[in-house]
């Protein structure tokens, strides 16, 4: 991703909208990833760094008001909402729960533009890029999902991706497996999240059955330390 243009997450359940605003934005100065709900965007968000979100408000499963109340709590990244519903109320709520612009559609793609670099004026993001994580001979760089030995790239399955960039936004603390579910949108429960950190532990450590960089703490979860 190139560093220079602002990022943008788009979350919308609308495929044909979801492609059509990302190849629009893509085509006007913005560098963008696209999420189809609210689990496959924080999934995304374990692994880029962004600017700014465009949330759509009705989506199956966890809403785009839930979402953004509850991303409210630990984030300051600028949200602007995309709805079809248009009365006062609607957009109040959109905003106390933690919207900086509420967009009702259908709208002129050129005003979701101006909007958006607006909304990057007047509160410009204050989040730093994750700082990269050392262990040995590994890198992991949770800005772009990526990791490497040495230089050379160690391919990781986008779950492999969301859990490590979990683990490396908080070094040194311990992450329970329903934690690990939430912020990566794991299925399978517990036993899935223990399945990808015995396949992560092949990737990072020196020695898997002796990990140095990915600790199991007995009975409350996993912690990454990293040099």
């Amino acid at each position: 991703m190139n560093d220079e243009l602002p990022h943008v997450l788009v979350v919308d359940d609308d495929n044909r909208l979801r492609d059509l605003l990302g190849k629009f934005l893509g085509e006007h100065g913005f560098m963008v990833v696209t999420a189809s709900d609210a689990a496959d965007a924080r999934s995304k968000m374990l692994m880029f760094a962004f600017d700014i979100i465009v949330l759509d408000r009705m989506m199956p499963g966890e809403t785009g008001l839930e979402f953004a109340e509850d991303l409210r709590r630990r984030s300051k990244i600028p949200i602007l909402m995309l709805t079809a519903m248009g009365e006062p109320e609607n957009r109040i709520e959109g905003l106390e729960c933690g919207a900086d612009d509420y967009l009702v559609k259908p709208f002129e793609p050129k005003e979701l533009l101006l909007r958006l670099h607006n909304i990057l004026r007047r509160l410009p993001s204050s989040t730093a890029p994750p700082a990269d994580v050392k262990m040995g001979e590994v890198l992991f760089l949770p800005s772009r999902g990526e990791l490497s030995r040495q230089g050379q790239p160690i391919r990781l399955t986008d779950v492999e991706a969301a859990l490590l960039g979990a683990l490396a936004r908080q070094p040194g603390e311990i992450l329970s497996r329903e934690e690990l579910i939430t912020l990566t949108g794991a299925g399978g429960g517990g036993r899935a999240i223990d399945v990808q950190v015995t396949r992560l532990r092949r990737k990072i450590e020196d020695d898997p059955k002796l990990p140095r960089y990915l600790q199991t703490i007995r009975g409350k979860g996993y912690v990454l330390r990293p040099e």
